[in-house]
C-alpha cells in the first residue's frame, strides 16, 4: 500500500478544494519513459476505470491504475516546501535506479524504455 504524509495529504485536500469539486481524487501511476525508464505520473482526476484500485485518504480518495500498482506498492509521498517553491516527493522501495530529479526510475525486474532528458 502507499503512504502519504500529514503534510502532503493536507497540500493535496487543499488543492483539491481550491478545484471547488468534490468528484475529483488523485491518480498516480507510472508510464514507460523519462531518463531511467519509468516516470511517475500525479494529477486529478475525476473518472475511475474499472481496474482502479482505490484507497480513501481523509478528505480525498487515491486511485492507482492496475498497470502501476506493483512499481507503487510502498511508496511513500511527501510534500516540501523550499523557498518561495514547493513540490511533491515520491520515495519508492522499488525503484533500484532514480535519474538526478527524481522524476524517473527503473526496477530490478523491469527497466521500463528510457528517453533522452532534454
Amino acid at each position: 500500500m502507499i503512504q502519504i504524509t500529514d503534510t502532503a495529504a493536507d497540500k493535496i485536500a487543499e488543492m483539491i478544494r481550491d478545484i471547488d469539486s468534490d468528484r475529483y481524487f488523485l491518480r498516480i501511476g507510472v508510464s514507460d519513459g523519462g531518463c531511467s525508464g519509468l516516470s511517475y505520473s500525479i494529477r486529478f482526476d475525476d473518472t475511475l476505470d474499472e481496474e482502479d484500485q482505490v484507497v480513501a485518504w481523509g478528505e480525498f480518495q487515491v486511485a492507482i491504475d492496475y498497470a502501476s500498482v506493483e512499481y507503487l506498492e510502498g511508496i511513500q509521498i511527501d510534500y516540501k516546501e523550499s523557498g518561495m517553491n514547493g513540490g511533491f516527493t515520491i520515495d519508492n522501495p522499488n525503484a533500484k535506479f532514480s535519474c538526478g530529479c527524481g522524476a524517473s526510475f527503473r526496477t530490478a525486474v523491469y527497466r521500463g524504455k528510457a528517453e533522452k532528458c532534454d
